[in-house]
């Protein structure tokens, strides 16, 4: 290992705004058997395509709309 490192020529992360953030939630079981099901046909980890779900969500600017029945 060098004592020291030149970092005149760096260039900053372009994926640095993507950086993901690791948080805890709960999920019903159900659903996460939904996604795992999906994740199996489409040969995408579910993880992968929920964050995707959400994503669209969010970029589309999507509303909830909840019915009480």
């Amino acid at each position: 290992m060098r004592d020291e490192y030149d970092f005149t020529e760096a260039r900053k992360n372009p994926y640095a705004k993507k950086l993901k953030k690791q948080i805890t939630i709960n999920i019903d079981s159900d659903v996460i058997d939904y996604f795992k099901a999906q994740a199996k046909l489409s040969g995408i980890p579910y993880q992968t395509l929920i964050n995707l779900y959400l994503a669209d969500c969010s970029e589309n600017k999507r509303e909830l709309k909840l019915y009480w029945t």
